[in-house]
């Protein structure tokens, strides 16, 4: 439905730029994703707390997503599985199913690209569209949504919440508001009076410093930062108290990029037990840079840059990166700087988790003037990569490996992965090939913690 702009209508006087926008923006998020696809897939499930990231209660590990009937006890994702299973005895457990949620994903892509080719997927449940150029064919942004929503509902068995409006920031925070099964229309013009009575929580850009901060000048509220004089916000915060003046406003000039290649490709996994054993350790990490390699190899990449990851078993978090002298898409000189990068980091400490991310890509510009690579290990990696991709993941694998039970980690993100735009996404809609097998991108969040970068590794609530 539409959003109502209240009979109070004094923040008005203040709209911007953002009204006369002619942009339709549609942000497009499927409620409770991972166990909405469990339920749908399995009629026992419906209705019944569903929590999604591990096989029970006991398991290490945290909750990748809760189905509403599970939020209602205070489960939500990124909380312990144990801490679930007290807050709610009768939950019902579900591993994670990577491959599976990856295509649905992509079903619902295609749905989406139907309306617009203007489709930017931010994560594996949500994508933004500007559709702008698409109401002469299908209507105004309130009926594409509708569309959609009917769409996904009928051919993929899902309930998504949309929000519309002139910028991405607008849609964003509309499709929040209404779920699960949501839709608000936040009309040209409308911006600030939507935005005005929302906790200031909810604007980009405002985490727990700035909020503090802000509660210096009274704002609680986002109409309460579009009330206060922008050279207050300038002098406290720099050029950012300008932007989140704007944005408070509703002012947000950012496209809905749809073309741009992923920044980066990472692994990482969380250890069932914290270890100590320098030999599980690399193992660990030779399969998550294997995973890396083979991902920049699907996409045509070669990167510039590694990253390692190790948290301990007092999750302190510590990045490490490296540029190499030359972009790579092999294993051995990734995990190698990777190795050489953790081992101050690991040593005598128990750890808790690792991950290698590769970044800085060469998107096939300027070769190198001698080729660094072994040509019979380039066609050895060539015949590993074909026959995975006819058998499968585990079909080919490291000496080093066998046995170990090494996992392979789940793509959180596959709409904006690599992948997405290289060769083997075409295989895949042609039939041609398998899926790739699960990845796991690296989203990093800095913070100041003993000099190093503490990141957050769970998965964002796909509320």
């Amino acid at each position: 439905m539409s959003w109502q702009r209240p009979r109070d209508d004094s923040g008005m006087s203040r709209a911007t730029s953002a009204a006369s926008s002619p942009r339709t923006i549609l942000h497009v998020d499927l409620d409770a994703f991972f166990a909405a696809v469990e339920q749908r897939d399995n009629p026992d499930l419906r209705g019944k707390p569903v929590v999604v990231g591990g096989g029970g209660p006991n398991d290490r590990g945290v909750v990748s997503t809760a189905s509403y009937e599970a939020r209602k006890f205070g489960i939500h994702s990124a909380m312990p599985l144990r801490t679930a299973g007290r807050l709610c005895p009768d939950a019902i457990f579900v591993p994670v199913d990577g491959a599976k949620y990856q295509r649905v994903s992509r079903e619902v892509l295609e749905i989406l690209r139907r309306f617009t080719p203007q489709v930017e997927a931010i994560s594996i449940d949500e994508a933004w569209l500007d559709v702008t150029r698409s109401r002469a064919l299908f209507g105004d942004g309130e009926s594409i949504a509708r569309q959609i929503k009917d769409a996904v509902h009928d051919e993929i068995g899902l309930r998504i919440s949309v929000g519309v409006a002139t910028t991405k920031l607008v849609a964003k925070i509309a499709s929040d508001l209404r779920k699960p099964d949501g839709l608000v229309v936040v009309p040209p013009g409308e911006e600030a009076a939507f935005l005005d009575p929302l906790p200031i929580s909810r604007l980009w850009g405002v985490g727990p410093k700035t909020a503090a901060a802000l509660v210096d000048y009274g704002v609680r509220t986002i109409g309460d930062l579009q009330r206060l004089a922008r050279q207050h916000l300038i002098r406290r915060l720099g050029p950012h108290g300008s932007t989140l003046v704007d944005r408070a406003h509703g002012i947000d000039g950012d496209p809905v990029d749809f073309g741009d290649p992923a920044k980066s490709i990472g692994h990482e996994t969380t250890f069932d037990v914290d270890s100590a054993d320098p030999e599980v350790i690399e193992r660990t990490l030779l399969a998550m840079a294997d995973g890396v390699a083979a991902r920049l190899r699907v996409a045509g990449y070669k990167a510039s840059t590694v990253e390692v990851k190790i948290r301990d078993s007092s999750f302190n978090t510590v990045i490490r990166q490296r540029t190499l002298p030359e972009p790579t898409d092999l294993t051995d000189p990734i995990w190698r700087v990777a190795v050489e990068l953790g081992r101050p980091l690991y040593r005598g400490k128990k750890i808790r988790l690792v991950g290698v991310t590769a970044s800085n890509f060469d998107l096939g510009g300027q070769m190198a003037l001698f080729d660094p690579d072994d040509p019979r290990q380039r066609a050895v990696v060539r015949a590993a990569d074909a026959v995975r991709r006819r058998w499968g993941e585990r079909a080919v694998t490291r000496a080093r490996l066998i046995g170990t039970r090494t996992p392979v980690p789940f793509e959180r993100d596959f709409g904006t992965s690599a992948e997405k735009r290289g060769e083997h996404a075409a295989d895949v809609k042609r039939g041609r090939t398998k899926p790739l097998p699960p990845g796991h991108p690296d989203a990093a969040k800095p913070s100041d913690t003993q000099g190093d970068t503490e990141i957050d590794d769970l998965p964002p609530e796909d509320a």
